[in-house]
């Protein structure tokens, strides 16, 4: 019987142990995910509100300014920027829900994108 009660035991810890191994949400290994979240959380009313020409200015002018030879974005201005579009995407997938799926993994991407590579490719 102590035997049962043993095995029990450990068949408690270790699923409980698994369980929350996988709920925990990965940490990011980028610098900056605390000040993209933040302007995340900044940004979000603002860009839910965008219309498609307010979208498509914003994109236009965030490319124009990422390839101009002359102009480095700073930091909060290329994030501002990424992030805005990334909370757009995510506004399409509520909107269009046969293109959740797609919209996440676009707001994930321009999320992920670092202003370190952005200047490296200046370079």
């Amino acid at each position: 019987m102590t035997k049962l009660i043993k095995l029990v035991f450990l068949f408690i810890v270790v699923y409980y142990a698994n369980v929350n191994a996988f709920a925990q949400k990965n940490k990011s290994t980028d610098v900056d995910t605390q000040y993209k979240e933040s302007l995340y959380k900044l940004y979000k009313p603002a860009v839910l509100a965008y219309n498609k020409k307010n979208f498509d200015d914003l994109f236009f002018e965030f490319f124009t300014k990422q390839n101009d030879n002359i102009i480095t974005l700073t930091k909060e201005e290329f994030y501002s920027y990424t992030i805005k579009i990334a909370i757009y995407s995510e506004k399409l997938g509520l909107l269009y829900k046969d293109q959740k799926e797609e919209s996440e993994k676009t707001k994930q991407e321009w999320f992920d994108k670092k202003h370190q590579d952005y200047l490296d490719a200046k370079k």
